[in-house]
């Protein structure tokens, strides 16, 4: 009898995700099968359950797995397989963190050495999980990671529902920052105080920021980026004003405005008033808003005047994950890293893990098969 592992199915929105099973298959040369340990319900995963853009539009069909943050044990190593990408030696039962696409190699992208922006880098979802090998996505007992995969072993001492969130969260806001050149006293202000927006407080910090100021309408968010190095908070309560709240961020920077100002809060709204948060020289990087067809009005002299420049980016580089790791397993008495994920649901509860997490009544909602 072969294995089966559950998966939640997701097929579409307002429709609750069902349970079933599938046979684990063997992996092939190359392949590692997991078993998941943790997956977290990251904002994007909100945003596709909510309706808020269709996967079937980008040729996907249901039923689907959603999920990509997460962690889990070697389960079965494929032929071939016996060490990690950083060289270590890799085993059944070891704990690991992985990257979830699978760039080319020889797209435009990937010969920029640009690899999160290769655009075959998920066209395994082009299939839907009926079709084997089944286990692509986190919400599930098992993952089937391709040949090919940026995998890393975890440091012993390290949870894994603290390990989970480097894989997309933590991974992006490093790679964010780095393309956005957060530098040495520099002033960051970051939009949101949701799972995202704390660990990018903690690698502004990391980077030498001289002030991180963080903006968010929620108390105990603020009070967690606080813990996670934050030198100023911007409660959207007290300051329910657009312009009051681009002057309180005036006056916090000496009147100059900020350096950097991240976006992690996912709704174009806030993009007008981050820019013009900016002092001149500054550079605002666009992480949160995947939602496609939402727009915002812009004055594009802010831009020339100011002489600023903006940062897309979308997933991550293999080091990113990488120094992710390290800065986690380095930093892991600095800051309460366990803190970012506050609740946890068995498999069979992900719909109630969903509606908790699009409530705001989590930092980050997780799943523990």
């Amino acid at each position: 009898m072969p294995t089966m592992g559950r998966v939640a199915a997701f097929y579409g929105a307002g429709r609750p995700m069902e349970i079933k099973e599938y046979p684990v298959p063997d992996p092939e040369p190359g392949a590692v099968i997991l078993k998941m340990t943790v997956a977290n319900v990251c904002g994007s995963d909100l945003h596709q359950w909510r309706g808020e853009f269709d996967i079937a539009q980008f040729g996907r069909p249901y039923p689907q797995i959603l999920g990509h943050e997460m962690t889990g044990t070697v389960f079965l190593l494929g032929e071939d397989v016996s060490r990690d990408t950083a060289g270590q030696p890799l085993n059944e039962g070891d704990r690991v963190i992985f990257r979830y696409f699978y760039p080319c190699g020889s797209c435009r992208a990937c010969l920029k050495r640009v690899t999160r922006a290769c655009p075959y880098a998920r066209s395994y979802l082009a299939n839907s999980c009926d079709v084997p090998p089944h286990f692509y996505g986190a919400f599930g007992d098992y993952y089937y990671v391709r040949p090919g995969a940026a995998i890393f072993r975890v440091p012993e001492g390290v949870e894994d529902t603290t390990v989970a969130g480097i894989n997309c969260g933590l991974s992006q806001m490093v790679g964010g920052l780095q393309l956005a050149q957060v530098g040495m006293g520099e002033s960051v202000v970051i939009q949101g105080a949701g799972g995202l927006g704390v660990y990018a407080t903690a690698v502004a910090k990391e980077r030498g920021a001289g002030k991180v100021i963080i903006i968010d309408g929620i108390r105990e968010r603020l009070e967690l980026a606080r813990a996670f190095g934050a030198d100023e908070t911007v409660d959207l309560r007290e300051i329910p004003d657009s312009a009051q709240r681009i002057e309180r961020v005036r006056e916090l920077t000496g009147g100059w405005g900020a350096d950097v100002v991240a976006e992690v809060v996912g709704h174009p709204r806030v993009v007008n008033e981050g820019l013009q948060m900016l002092g001149r020289t500054g550079r605002y990087l666009e992480i949160g808003n995947v939602t496609p067809n939402l727009t915002f009005e812009l004055d594009p002299s802010l831009l020339v005047q100011r002489n600023i420049t903006v940062y897309g980016m979308v997933y991550y580089e293999a080091e990113h994950l990488q120094q992710a790791l390290d800065l986690l397993d380095r930093t892991r008495d600095k800051y309460p890293w366990h803190r970012v994920v506050s609740q946890t649901f068995p498999l069979e509860r992900i719909n109630d893990a969903f509606t908790a997490a699009d409530r705001g009544e989590v930092t980050r909602a997780a799943i523990v098969p």
